[in-house]
């Protein structure tokens, strides 16, 4: 079998994905961080960042997986396995699942199976050797290996055993798997999210206002034909937009991800803002387009099945591109320099 799961590209970066800051109050000061235990377990308990580092703290390394589709293989990571912190609360009998809460304007937290989680996760204050930085979840965040990237919770605040799961904030806000094992290419998502008579209530819509900011997953929308070009802040998700024409569409603040858009055209349409992680602009055409400010790791512009057209596209402050879409807009005269990794 390949290293490589189905459906992702291998990269060297480590590119930054979800939220760049934490909360206020810790992005201020890191010094500040705290991790409280409680939940099912028999004694809660409390760290601060020197407790953490006073415990037996050791190395993992291990192949990152994220849902927007790269991977980085032998990623080293410092810290220590929950199993031993666990041990530090005593967890009962009755704990079945782990929910970890993040630092966070929008209260992210994720949860796993108590035995995945005392196999697997770690939670860490390093990496490579060096602090973690805040945009990758420092000052200390957890990782689950072989699991995609959202288990691995950044700006870690609380652990709280549960006796029921809680689904976690990807779960329910885009439809994340709830196990989401990486090995089959298959546990990305869980299902579309609407009705067919619902897709094509969308597709023959006068006006998008309905949607705007509510995520809409894994839809069939090649016949689309938007009967208005104001599509700001729409959010489709792992959908088929191959083919469909976009030009001159003012799609500020949206989210693709991982959407198919091959063939696309997109002739000066502006997606500044947008999250575009994992989307496929295969074979489109992107000519003036406004990729500004864009999230950009994973996506494709070029494969076996041509190029995308690029003449005039904007790509400033974009951030996250990986190795071979840099070199393939670089090439082709797009100026790159002002793109972050």
């Amino acid at each position: 079998m390949s290293r490589l799961p189905p459906g992702q590209i291998e990269t060297r970066r480590f590119p930054v994905v979800g939220e760049r800051a934490p909360t206020s109050e810790l992005a201020s000061n890191p010094d500040n961080w705290s991790l409280h235990i409680g939940g099912v377990v028999t004694t809660p308990t409390t760290l601060d960042l020197p407790g953490l580092r006073e415990l037996a703290i050791r190395d993992v390394v291990f192949d990152i997986h994220c849902v927007t589709s790269w991977t980085r293989f032998d990623s080293r990571f410092t810290g220590i396995p929950l199993r031993d912190l666990l041990s530090l609360a005593v967890p009962e009998s009755a704990a079945a699942f782990v929910s970890f809460e993040a630092y966070s304007d929008r209260n992210h937290h994720t949860s796993l199976p108590i035995e995945v989680a005392l196999e697997r996760s770690w939670v860490v204050h390093a990496f490579n050797g060096e602090p973690l930085s805040i945009e990758h979840g420092g000052p200390v965040r957890v990782v689950t290996p072989g699991r995609y990237f959202y288990k691995s919770i950044k700006w870690l605040k609380r652990i709280v055993l549960l006796g029921e799961d809680r689904p976690g904030w990807w779960e329910v806000n885009s439809s994340y798997h709830f196990n989401a094992d990486p090995t089959s290419g298959t546990e990305r998502f869980t299902s579309g999210s609407i009705r067919p008579e619902q897709v094509n209530r969308f597709l023959t819509a006068e006006s998008y206002d309905k949607y705007r900011g509510r995520v809409l997953l894994g839809l069939d929308l090649r016949q689309w034909a938007p009967r208005s070009t104001d599509l700001r802040r729409i959010y489709l998700k792992n959908c088929d937009l191959r083919g469909v024409d976009l030009a001159g569409a003012d799609l500020r603040e949206s989210n693709l991800s991982l959407s198919d858009l091959t063939g696309a055209h997109l002739t000066g349409a502006d997606l500044s803002g947008s999250d575009l992680e994992g989307a496929r602009f295969v074979a489109a055409d992107l000519s003036g387009a406004n990729l500004s400010s864009t999230a950009l790791s994973a996506t494709r512009f070029v494969s076996e099945m041509g190029p995308a057209l690029v003449t005039g596209l904007k790509v400033d402050q974009a951030w996250g591109l990986l190795e071979s879409e840099e070199a393939f807009l670089r090439d082709q005269g797009v100026d790159i320099s002002g793109t972050a990794r």
